[in-house]
């Protein structure tokens, strides 16, 4: 068998890493690919034999001190090679001296310590069906708020500044974003996205649940109901009764690791995460 081959993936070929998350039952957006190359073209590698992928991993440089991991995937037909720990390694190389962040796999977690990372909390997956409710009042579109009030919002919830990854989210056809503001305060916002599967919401930034229900109904008003997705920390309880309040049910758990100390962030106020890909 010919020797692995590892190059980067170009920002058009990076839907092959979405469709194999979509098979591993990871339900990807429908424009994630897009908005996932803005931060790091560079950080999607791909391992080939033959011209044939095989593996496939991302590890997305946000600035010069925080990176982000994800899409580790290794053919099923093909896994238990070394074909993963090879293509692993490429991206912690990628990421060089800054500390990495990754949602894992449960089951995985005791390798990705023995790779230096440490638990920080569980990202729990909801999900349900739930009936389009009315719009609420006082809430606005998240475009017509300023980016800039966006951006110093999430560095509350976030390690690193990502400008230009959250002007793609909120831009890209199919993405809606509802804000809440309170005396001239951003309190709350949220992106709602279509997926292969139904909808998810995330982010979802809020400063108690109540704006976060503001805004949760606020998306739910405008994509209809039916089918979502929220992943939320564990160690936020009121992210998870905001789930339970809705009747959605657990459905998934990552393990959050980092490998090294992160920035305060106010976890408090996540009541969605992004994405479990790229934080």
């Amino acid at each position: 068998m010919s020797e692995l081959q590892i190059r980067n993936l170009r920002p058009e070929e990076i839907s092959l890493a979405i469709d194999w998350a979509a098979a591993e039952g990871w339900n990807p957006g429908l424009s994630d690919a897009a908005c996932f190359a803005v931060p790091d073209a560079q950080g999607f590698l791909v391992g080939e034999i033959g011209g044939e992928p095989v593996a496939t991993v991302s590890c997305v440089n946000y600035d010069d001190r925080f990176a982000f991991l994800g899409f580790y995937i290794v053919r099923a037909d093909l896994r238990g090679a070394g074909h993963g720990l090879r293509i692993w390694n490429a991206a912690i190389a990628h990421a060089g001296r800054r500390v990495i962040g990754l949602d894992g796999v449960v089951a995985q977690q005791d390798n990705y310590k023995k790779s230096g990372f440490q638990l920080a909390y569980a990202n729990i997956r909801y999900g349900g069906i739930v009936a389009a409710p009315k719009p609420p009042a006082g809430v606005v579109a998240l475009d017509t708020v300023p980016l800039g009030l966006v951006e110093a919002d999430d560095a509350t919830v976030f390690p690193a500044a990502r400008s230009a990854f959250l002007r793609a989210w909120l831009e890209t056809s199919g993405h809606v974003g509802r804000a809440l503001m309170r005396d001239g305060k951003l309190a709350a916002w949220g992106v709602i996205r279509p997926c292969r599967s139904g909808c998810k919401i995330g982010p979802l930034v809020a400063d108690d649940r109540a704006a976060a229900d503001t805004i949760m109904q606020a998306l739910l008003a405008g994509a209809g109901g039916g089918e979502i997705f929220l992943d939320v920390p564990a160690v936020n309880g009121e992210a998870i009764a905001l789930a339970e309040g809705l009747g959605l049910k657990p459905v998934f758990e990552t393990a959050r690791m980092y490998t090294g100390p992160i920035p305060p962030l106010r976890i408090d106020r996540v009541f969605g995460v992004t994405s479990f890909e790229l934080g």
